[in-house]
């Protein structure tokens, strides 16, 4: 696995060790990490602290330039927000640990000129499948779909 990647898996665990939802993302320039973070929207009650996000808060504040150098790298395909904020500040690529779990707006991502890696990680996919059965309603929540107390 790419060390960087793994990196993000890394966090991801973390994430899930601290009762969060497991999704890792590092902020790699000139081959150094120089943010990381994990979901912590439990932890923290953030509406806004998904893993990329945390990432770019942890990172602190950067130039254009240092940006336009940067790659992420997301354990999960990135959703609107955090697609949104690559976008905003023109990351040129983004590495995906996977897609199977959770589909972003990729092909949005890529219109504007962000190129997108897609690994599909077999870890990166366990690690989701299993919070999945364990916690729907707590992943849900975090991908904004309504919270239902009823069986399928």
């Amino acid at each position: 696995m790419d060390p960087f990647l793994k990196a993000a898996l890394d966090e991801a665990r973390i994430g899930l060790e601290e009762h969060g939802i497991p999704i890792g993302a590092v902020l790699v320039i000139d081959g150094e990490i120089v943010g990381r973070g994990h979901n912590r929207r439990i932890q923290k009650r953030s509406p806004i602290l998904h893993a990329e996000m945390d990432c770019l808060e942890r990172a602190g504040r950067l130039t254009a330039a240092d940006y336009s150098r940067s790659i992420l790298y997301s354990t999960l395909s990135p959703c609107d927000m955090c697609s949104g904020a690559a976008l905003l500040y023109k990351i040129p690529k983004i590495i995906v640990g996977e897609n199977q779990t959770f589909h972003g707006p990729e092909d949005y991502v890529r219109s504007r000129g962000i190129e997108l890696e897609i690994v599909n990680d077999p870890q990166c996919i366990a690690l989701m499948e299993e919070f999945i059965a364990n916690h729907p309603a707590l992943w849900n929540e975090d991908i904004g779909l309504p919270i239902s107390n009823s069986a399928p």
